[in-house]
């Protein structure tokens, strides 16, 4: 310090120190979700595993967790068979998967050597093409002689061009390029390169072009320069026994009408997210897109960093990050389909009706749309598995989100089909086993390469062994999505008043799932924030959100919306605590956001029924998140939010969504009750509309003194306190029998309440009063089973 006071005082500056961690926490994030400190100038580097060979089984492996499965054992046998023959064939053919892979580092715009002078290689594969040329700002948009490729006898074109006599590249950094192909027909088109790993759209221009992105220097760990390389600097955070995902969109997450930026999300969103307990986030629309109302769904450019938010290095910072807070990162990926945009994308790139697509109406999806992959295909194969390798390579991503596998999986894309549950339905000529077959390699590539690494399927048709490891013969995924959680509470909200929802029907919906095979759980994701559908607070309390949601003494009160509070943080609650082995929230649903999302749009048509669909002018101002709203001390926003906060918290401390233990004891619809057991917590909940019970009888597993870890009821939260953790009242399970339950306890469940039991030892009712406190939360210390 003396040092540090004399260089000050003559005029010296001083460096900020690394990352200015403080000596002490000040934040109760710093107690729960630490950041990571790493040595100066540390960079991180992948430790990657070894590619597994095939094991010698017959694919039935997976059939020791369903025994019912041997019926349909041959299908498994048949997919396992070409497996097997692919894998053998790349080995063969491409010097293994791991080489295979790594495509991104030979096709496109790539550096290398050619007799012995250093340059850039572009190969493109493009078989129906009858010539090829590069084009761009380099060559003032005009192929020179030097500037034709040559096709080889794969249908790859390759062009080389070497740098100058100073070491100059031929192709600048930033510089606009596409490709000048003749298609079989005769016809010259311009096309962006398909593996280009950046696409702009200029301010006053309408199509998108390839830009060359090769900074020309290399950042120190963390630092962020425009045109320098990125270098890591924070390891991939452990893999967490459970998740909390965290859904969100970069573009859309500024509280201004206005497209944010991934440092923008970095700086501002970010700390949110930590502050509230999530421990991972799943980034929407990653994939370039040229239209950019398509939510990301339709990619134009599968390598290419959505250019809108900014920069492939940009994002990268952002990843690290996330990191740095102990934060997951999963990139909803997109290979399902692919936007039927020629000018843009890579559809009829050469001007053929298939190449990495099926050929006919099998290669469009009538209602996305959009092109359907061939998955049989060998470069499609190269270019999928290479999309996937390369994110999770070069950007560090720790998993993803797999869009639309329901449509993968069934040639019927799962479009006006109803899946009952009955085995035929998933193992018979219905199945495209060319995408089973495809979602088992990339599942392998990923497990194998990247240990750690987190794959989640949108599967709504509930296919068997969809959640079991490939080398059972499974199709490898650690997740499926529980979306029929989120389309059970729409339609008790939309279809049912108070008195008649079906408790029982609720908790089966919640609970239905595959033995043995992981889900995550969610009340509501972005499909529910659209325009056209409605948030569950938007079910809830309407037009009441825009005027009566000011605290008491700041506005007038709202029967309405004291209804919907009460049955939002419920909803939330009861859907973390029984619906999966992990949880999903879509960003600013957490505190009920009181606005759609609404991407600016043009006017235009419905491709599956030629309906008119009135555009908004293109406004953005329903394409953002209001965290103005949950700031405010006068707004009830900030109950929800608090509650959010806290029930992710809980699961910090116990666990019990990555318990083993889960017991419904009581499932009453004349009570409205819901009484529940998750690793060691007891979860009462009272949705009846009006009656509260006293000295209700609960079933418990253990023995023993509980207490109130949790109360909706919490003046935080926005309740009355009628069941409050601050009453400090100790609950003793006697050994008294009840709902089939050995030990059992009396509560007071007041109206549209939901309580949390915990064991006594593990309770604190003035924890939220401590450094480390969560406003409501009354866990002792970290809790007993504290994990990121």
């Amino acid at each position: 310090m003396e040092l540090e006071t004399q260089l000050k005082a003559s005029g010296i500056p001083l460096p900020a120190p690394e990352n200015s961690p403080d000596l002490m926490p000040t934040q109760p994030e710093d107690f729960w979700s630490p950041a990571m400190e790493v040595p100066y100038n540390y960079e991180y580097k992948d430790r990657y595993g070894a590619i597994s060979p095939i094991p010698g089984h017959d694919g039935t492996e997976c059939f020791s967790w369903d025994a019912t499965l041997w019926g349909f054992a041959e299908h498994f046998r048949y997919r396992w068979r070409r497996l097997r023959s692919i894998r053998q064939a790349i080995e063969d053919n491409e010097g293994g998967l791991d080489n295979f892979t790594k495509s991104y580092n030979r096709f496109g715009l790539n550096r290398g050597m050619h007799e012995g002078r250093q340059g850039i290689w572009y190969r493109e594969w493009a078989p129906g093409a009858k010539a090829l040329s590069l084009i761009g700002d380099f060559n003032n948009w005009t192929p020179k002689d030097a500037h034709w490729a040559f096709k080889n006898t794969y249908g790859v074109w390759e062009l080389f061009l070497p740098d100058g006599p100073d070491g100059t590249p031929a192709i600048p950094h930033r510089s606009k390029v596409k490709c000048r192909l003749e298609t079989p027909d005769g016809q010259w088109v311009e096309r962006i390169p398909a593996w280009i790993k950046w696409a702009t759209q200029a301010w006053n221009e309408i199509q998108f072009n390839g830009v060359h992105w090769d900074p020309p220097e290399t950042g120190s760990p963390g630092e962020i320069a425009s045109d320098k390389k990125y270098t890591f600097k924070y390891p991939r955070p452990p893999r967490p026994r459970s998740l909390r995902i965290y859904e969100c969109h970069v573009g859309m997450s500024s509280q201004e009408p206005k497209v944010n930026s991934y440092l923008e999300f970095r700086r501002d969103v970010l700390p949110r997210i930590r502050a509230l307990g999530y421990n991972a986030i799943q980034i929407m629309a990653i994939q370039e897109h040229a239209y950019y109302g398509s939510f990301g769904y339709h990619v134009t450019n599968f390598f290419a960093v959505g250019s809108r938010c900014g920069t492939p290095e940009e994002l990268k910072a952002l990843i690290d990050e996330a990191h740095r807070l102990g934060i997951i990162v999963l990139m909803d990926i997109v290979h399902s389909h692919a936007s039927k945009n020629t000018n843009d994308g890579i559809n009829m790139f050469d001007g053929t009706d298939a190449m990495y697509f099926h050929g006919g109406p099998r290669g469009f999806h009538w209602m996305w749309d959009s092109r359907c992959f061939d998955y049989g295909n060998w470069e499609t194969l190269r270019f999928l598995l290479s999309n996937t390798r390369y994110w999770m390579d070069e950007f560090k991503f720790d998993g993803y989100r797999f869009d639309g596998v329901t449509s993968m999986m069934y040639h019927h894309h799962g479009l006006s089909y109803s899946f009952t549950g009955n085995y035929d339905e998933y193992f018979g000529m219905n199945t495209d086993v060319d995408a089973v077959v495809y979602l088992m390699l990339v599942n392998q590539l990923l497990h194998d390469m990247f240990p750690n690494a987190i794959t989640i399927g949108e599967d709504v048709s509930g296919m068997p062994a969809f959640c079991r490891p490939w080398h059972e013969g499974g199709v490898g995924f650690d997740y499926r999505l529980q979306m029929a959680i989120a389309d059970k509470w729409i339609e008790v909200l939309k279809s049912h008043d108070d008195h008649s929802w079906d408790m029982t029907a609720i908790t089966h919906t919640l609970t239905n799932r595959r033995y043995a095979e992981s889900c995550v759980s969610y009340a509501e994701s972005h499909d529910q924030a659209l325009v056209g559908d409605k948030t569950i607070a938007f079910w809830l309390m309407d037009k009441d959100m825009y005027d009566k949601m000011s605290v008491p003494g700041k506005g007038p009160a709202s029967a309405i919306v004291d209804r919907g509070i009460a049955l939002h943080k419920m909803i939330r609650l009861v859907t973390l605590a029984l619906g999966g082995e992990s949880y999903l929230n879509f960003m600013g649903n957490e505190f009920g956001h009181p606005e759609w999302i609404d991407f600016p749009r043009d006017n235009t048509y419905d491709p599956s029924t030629g309906r008119f669909i009135q555009g908004n002018g293109g406004s953005m101002d329903k394409c953002r998140r209001r965290w103005d709203l949950a700031d405010s001390e006068s707004l009830k926003y900030k109950w929800l939010l608090a509650f959010d906060r806290a029930m992710c918290h809980l699961d910090k401390a116990f666990g019990f969504q990555g318990a083993p233990h889960q017991w419904i004891s009581r499932a009453d619809s004349a009570d409205k009750m819901i009484v529940c057991e998750r690793g060691d917590l007891l979860f009462v909940f009272n949705f009846h509309p009006t009656r509260s019970y006293t000295d209700y009888r609960v079933g418990c597993n253990a023995s023993g003194p509980y207490k109130i870890v949790l109360s909706s009821d919490e003046e935080v939260f926005g309740g009355y306190r009628n069941c409050s953790k601050d009453a400090g009242v100790t609950f003793v399970a006697q050994p008294m029998a009840h709902d089939n339950r050995p030990f059992s306890f009396l509560v007071y469940a007041p109206s549209r309440t939901c309580v949390v039991y915990a064991p006594a030892g593990w309770v604190d009712s003035e924890a939220d009063r401590k450094p480390h406190g969560i406003a409501g939360l009354a866990v002792r210390d970290l809790g007993p089973y504290f994990a990121r």
